[in-house]
């Protein structure tokens, strides 16, 4: 047990910070269970967003993140499970919203400043 105070307050912020990690890593796990249990899209979509979650609160690496969630996107396409949403839309229905860009006018540039004269060095 540590005798010095700072050391006794950086323990006892280890002790929460521990707990505090624990919980966000059991709340991943579990809903990436929900979701071998029984692949669906909302599921699918919560265990993602768990995983998300515990990057943001630096629980997990985020290459290790990267990976697990392309590990459940390969199982909800071999189960049959697609995403619905803004993220399963066609590509052609946004370009035809993006064509009609009104062309703004180009800004004038500010005239160049001339250098400011450099002063010559100082004799010794």
């Amino acid at each position: 047990m540590p005798i010095i105070k700072s050391a006794i307050k950086r323990a006892k912020q280890t002790i929460v910070r521990r707990e505090r990690n624990v919980e966000t890593k059991k709340s991943y796990r579990e809903a990436i269970k929900a979701f071998n249990a029984a692949p669906s899209a909302a599921t699918l979509s919560a265990a993602q967003s768990a995983i998300d979650t515990a990057v943001k609160k630096n629980v997990l690496n985020k290459n290790t993140a990267s990976r697990r969630k392309a590990l459940l996107s390969k199982t909800a396409k071999e189960a049959g499970v697609k995403l619905t949403g803004a993220k399963a839309a066609p590509k052609a229905a946004t370009k035809t919203a993006t064509t009609k860009v009104a062309a703004k006018p180009a800004a004038k540039k500010a005239p160049a400043k001339k250098p400011a004269a450099k002063k010559p060095a100082a004799k010794k």
